[in-house]
């Protein structure tokens, strides 16, 4: 005779109440994440080792076998450090955007790297140096940390600081127009956003 129970044979047991339609969505709900999570664990798997064969450019066996070995160890520790403090960034963002403004972020960089390089080459050497307040307006973090390293990415300004609601920027070679750069760059990025809130 045995006593042990499985979920299915307790549901049994439970009426068709509201209680019953708890249990059975709150499994589904656990099984969903856990699939979403294995989506993600082999996502993650498939970039990192294809960036490894990608960054080593050797495809020997045990090269390979070493690349295999660093990318699970990173994803077991990764995940054993999820469970520990459940800290994680969601990337809420609308893809076809963010590629729009990686273009033209690239774009941006050729042209800043061009007024810089004039700046340093020339024999009066104009620079004015200046530290100014912009605001920003991306609801997530993620979204506020593309901001700001698109700022320190473009040649010849760097964000500084971060204070709640703007950041703190130097640039080399000040004008007055660069706030209006920063403020489309800032809609730009806010753009890519699909969440609404932190």
């Amino acid at each position: 005779m045995q006593f042990g129970c499985t979920r299915r044979s307790v549901l049994a047991y439970v009426p068709e109440t509201s209680l019953r339609r708890r249990i059975t969505s709150k499994h589904a709900l656990l099984q969903f994440e856990r699939g979403e999570n294995l989506v993600r664990v082999v996502n993650a798997f498939i970039v990192f080792i294809g960036l490894w064969l990608l960054l080593s450019g050797v495809y020997q066996p045990l090269t390979i076998g070493l690349g295999v070995a660093s990318v699970l160890s990173v994803l077991f520790i990764t995940r054993r450090m999820d469970s520990i403090d459940g800290d994680g960034v969601k990337i809420d963002l609308k893809p076809i955007k963010l590629i729009q403004y990686q273009g033209w972020l690239l774009v941006e960089i050729a042209k800043a790297n061009w007024v810089v390089t004039k700046v340093i080459l020339s024999p009066s050497l104009p620079i004015k140096q200046h530290m100014f307040s912009v605001p920003y307006t991306q609801k997530t973090d993620l979204g506020q940390v593309i901001f700001a390293n698109s700022i320190t990415l473009t040649p010849g300004t760097i964000s500084v600081e971060t204070e709640p609601g703007h950041f703190l920027v130097h640039a080399v070679a000040y004008s007055p127009d660069d706030k209006d750069a920063l403020a489309d760059m800032d809609r730009r990025v806010t753009a890519t956003e699909k969440a609404e809130a932190v």
